[in-house]
């Protein structure tokens, strides 16, 4: 019986990780797909622009 207690940890995390992978498979797209997409735009063109924004703190030596 030592056996099935060596497999079944391993055996559970497979399980479990297939499981994840599935859900993130099938969340992927769909009707939100687009709503999703503009926040990451959104939110990357709010980070580029604060950057642009500062001025180069690189002090000359």
């Amino acid at each position: 019986m030592d056996y099935v207690s060596a497999l079944l940890p391993p055996a559970v995390m497979a399980v479990l990780f297939i499981g994840v992978i599935r859900v993130i498979v099938k969340t992927q797209g769909g009707a939100n797909k687009t709503k999703e997409d503009a926040a990451v735009d959104a939110a990357l063109a709010r980070v580029e622009g604060a950057q642009r924004a500062q001025p180069s703190t690189k002090a000359d030596a």
